[in-house]
């Protein structure tokens, strides 16, 4: 794909060159566009539940850069041979729901006949140009704030087996259906240097992301990280999907973890997030703040998860 042609443009603030959450361009002096795409295959039963979190998980990006969610563009692939057109309606209400509560307003989309189902969202933000924040600009000695809890995969590996318990899908959909808007709008009172969204590349390979992207190494403090109710339990029957093993394998030789550390607790750390949390990287002074905020004004379980290290550059260290 790096031989792949690619128009250069000046006012394009944000590209491919770092992994970013989404794309930047600068239309004026006041005003950046941000626009980013995301769709996937159904991850729970429920058809609203599931729009629900697609919608979540599509507008993440842009909080992730610091912008506002303006118009959304659905993108739809559906059996509609097979399946009943109730199924879409529901999807697509869920969907909507979400945009509501988001002050997003759906303007169009597209719709193919597949036999399986997709769902997802084309998606157009603003920001003030010099307010963008971007995975490339984390600064050592800055902590790093998390805050959603991990889990996401290795629940719904044993939802599709039959294997977990209602409280647990109860507190992954919840965590999944949550908008990451006031979290974004805190970071920015609070001053945060770096932003991404933890999705389907996991934790680590988010972070690895955003330590290359600033040329700085990252210490994780394990113990730190929140996790989902049940899926050490499920991690630990072996319940693991297949996309932790791939992050793993892809994303290890950049990862030195203190033989202390549980195995499982690691897996956890490489397992695949949909809709995750927003991991913040912000001075030391602020960080404690922005997590107090969170907790207090928004309800969010923040954590301060690691910090922001010189050396070695584009690694990270498990503690």
């Amino acid at each position: 794909m790096k031989d792949l042609p690619l128009r250069k443009d000046p006012k394009v603030l944000v590209g491919l060159e770092t992994s970013d959450d989404a794309g930047v361009y600068q239309l004026n002096d006041e005003v950046a566009l941000i626009q980013t795409a995301d769709f996937f295959t159904p991850i729970v039963d429920d058809p609203y539940t599931f729009g629900q979190i697609d919608v979540a998980n599509a507008l993440s990006d842009v909080y992730a850069m610091g912008g506002r969610p303006l118009t959304a563009l659905n993108l739809v692939a559906f059996p509609i041979k097979t399946l009943s057109p109730s199924i879409l309606k529901e999807i697509l209400r869920g969907g909507l729901s979400k945009m509501e509560e988001a002050e997003v307003a759906l303007v169009g989309g597209h719709t193919i006949e597949d036999p399986e189902v997709k769902y997802g969202l084309a998606v157009t933000g603003v920001a003030h140009p010099s307010k963008i924040l971007t995975n490339a600009n984390a600064k050592p000695g800055d902590q790093l704030v998390l805050t959603k809890s991990l889990g996401t995969g290795i629940i719904a590996t044993a939802l599709k087996g039959g294997m977990a318990s209602e409280e647990a899908v109860t507190k992954m959909v919840e965590s999944m259906v949550a908008l990451n808007r006031k979290a974004s709008e805190w970071m920015q009172v609070y001053g945060a240097h770096a932003c991404t969204d933890i999705t389907g590349f996991s934790f680590i390979g988010h972070t690895l992301e955003m330590a290359i992207a600033s040329q700085v190494g990252m210490v994780i403090r394990s113990e730190n990280i929140p996790l989902l109710p049940e899926s050490m339990e499920y991690a630990r029957l072996g319940l693991i999907p297949g996309g932790a093993h791939s992050n793993r394998q892809f994303f290890s030789c950049r990862v030195d973890a203190d033989p202390k550390v549980p195995d499982l607790r690691i897996d956890l750390l490489y397992d695949p997030q949909t809709s995750g949390g927003l991991l913040i990287s912000l001075p030391l002074a602020e960080a404690g703040k922005l997590v107090d905020t969170l907790k207090k004004e928004e309800n969010i379980d923040a954590s301060i998860v690691g910090e922001v290290v010189e050396a070695p550059q584009g690694k990270i260290r498990i503690l």
